[in-house]
């Protein structure tokens, strides 16, 4: 087996950054103009990635800023619950203190799901360099961050690519997660953002939608994403493709290209599958993604990990996907091998 990374020993296999964001659901489908019940949870881009990643079994930690209270509280105790490292939690204790919110309306056929932001101004969003301890940029084999946290705030994207930098000069590998969302920024300015960052990065996720749409890229998606490597010197990009059938039916495959070897690497897409609650899959994907670099060294091993976290979570509630190695390894087994049993006993 080739060795992708030459890791060395750290504390932790990989830290995120970004906002941890609580998500206020209506019960029984229900819109948000109706009823009055909402169901809470903890999301966020890098906190589900770091999340599953440290539920399979690797030693896992974020960075963020959270709010001195009881919804901060509730937020740490699901830090704590989803076996990460609370090392680099940063308490707000300003009067200003706040928890970002997003609000989350089911879809069914033909009514989209549909997302609502809170999120201006929260304590993660005013997070400052000097708060954060120095000895993080040295402590992990990879860092990883997504677009999300770019589109923020002035403030944000000025630290996050400040935290991609110090990290990288440390001799840490960087992943990040295009993560595109309309809601937040302008499609040119993202892109114009983004391509300030590619020259640092060595693990790329984007969608083939990003790839064309907002990266104005065009022909097959092959050329495209190793055109992309070059340009940039990445030395793995992937790239996730989910053909929606309708809001409770996905079909979900990618694509992982490693650039040292100009190699592609696929694998049969997941069909049919029965979508639950698609929030967090990409993440689940990532997250998958990461950990087999982290345990295997492997694409190939990454690639099988991704695509089953990405479909298994598709069939969770919740924005985090709770997922065991075991778990995940049956569900790539049967993907590949079939299944003639109904039920797991």
């Amino acid at each position: 087996m080739e060795t992708l990374f030459n890791f060395t020993n750290k504390e932790f296999s990989l830290i995120t950054a970004g906002e941890m964001i609580m998500r206020l659901s209506p019960t029984n489908n229900e819109l948000l103009v109706q009823g009055n019940l909402l169901i809470k949870q903890m999301g966020g881009s890098e906190f589900n990635v770091a999340s599953l990643t440290a539920l399979l079994g690797e030693n896992v930690a974020m960075l963020t800023k959270i709010p001195y209270n009881t919804i901060g509280e509730f937020a740490h105790k699901s830090i704590l619950t989803n076996k990460l490292s609370d090392k680099y939690i940063i308490f707000d204790r300003s009067l200003e203190k706040r928890m970002a919110i997003y609000y989350y309306e089911y879809g069914a056929n033909p009514r989209k799901p549909r997302v609502t932001y809170d999120r201006l101004n929260s304590s993660f969003q005013n997070l400052k360099l000097e708060e954060i301890p120095i000895e993080i940029f040295s402590s992990t084999k990879i860092f990883h961050t997504s677009g999300i946290t770019l589109g923020l705030s002035k403030s944000i994207n000025n630290l996050t690519k400040e935290l991609i930098k110090k990290f990288k000069s440390q001799g840490t590998k960087i992943s990040f997660d295009v993560n595109f969302r309309q809601n937040l920024w302008e499609e040119n300015v993202a892109r114009e953002e983004i391509e300030k960052i590619l020259p640092y990065i060595d693990i790329l996720f984007a969608s083939e939608e990003t790839f064309r749409k907002m990266f104005k890229q065009k022909g097959e998606i092959e050329e495209i994403i190793e055109k992309f490597s070059k340009t940039y010197d990445i030395k793995i990009i992937s790239s996730t493709r989910r053909e929606v059938k309708s809001p409770s039916s996905h079909n979900f495959s990618s694509i992982i290209y490693e650039k040292e070897n100009n190699k592609f690497y696929k694998e049969k897409a997941y069909q049919n599958i029965q979508v639950i609650d698609r929030i967090g899959s990409g993440d689940a994907y990532v997250a998958g993604v990461l950990y087999g670099i982290l345990k295997e060294n492997d694409i190939e091993k990454a690639l099988k990990y991704g695509n089953a976290s990405a479909a298994l979570k598709n069939t969770i509630v919740g924005d985090n996907a709770c997922i065991n190695i075991s778990m995940l390894e049956e569900i790539i087994n049967e993907h590949e091998n079939g299944c003639n049993c109904e039920m797991t006993r």
